[in-house]
């Protein structure tokens, strides 16, 4: 190959190269839509579940905390806190439940929120859909 290289040479490196990740793009594509009805379960939602979100949403949870990547880095993730948890949505109530209303003292905590019991099965239902969610094993670790 000689050391030159000509305008033909470069434009055929870029139609080549934008035809092959044109075409990755596509193939990418299938394969994700063909993925994703198998990791669905939106038939699990309830109206616990629809009162949760509304609850993680009203207290903005989300500013502190992570869902599946999505969130603050300020606190734990949250996709896994019922498997923490032992499975066991008693156990995410209690935790709520036993935050002090002024915080750990000498550092920043999560605040009492002073829920309803309803509100707090509620957020606890909420956690369980969510790490029942296919998330490819995200995080990486079980504690968040």
């Amino acid at each position: 190959m000689s050391g030159a290289f000509t305008k033909s040479t470069a434009r055929n490196i870029f139609y080549g190269g934008s035809v092959f990740f044109f075409l990755l793009f596509v193939v990418l594509t299938f394969d994700t839509m063909k993925t994703l009805p198998e990791r669905d379960h939106r038939e699990n939602i309830n109206e616990q579940v629809i009162l949760g979100k509304k609850v993680w949403e009203d207290h903005n949870c989300i500013g502190c905390h992570t869902l599946m990547g999505e969130g603050a880095y300020f606190a734990p993730e949250l996709a896994n806190v019922y498997d923490r948890f032992g499975q066991s949505k008693e156990a995410i109530v209690a935790f709520i439940k036993s935050r002090p209303a002024e915080g750990v003292p000498g550092r920043r905590s999560m605040p009492q929120f002073n829920m309803s019991d309803e509100e707090l099965e509620a957020v606890a239902e909420f956690l369980k859909w969510t790490s029942e969610i296919n998330d490819a094993n995200w995080p990486p670790n079980i504690q968040g």
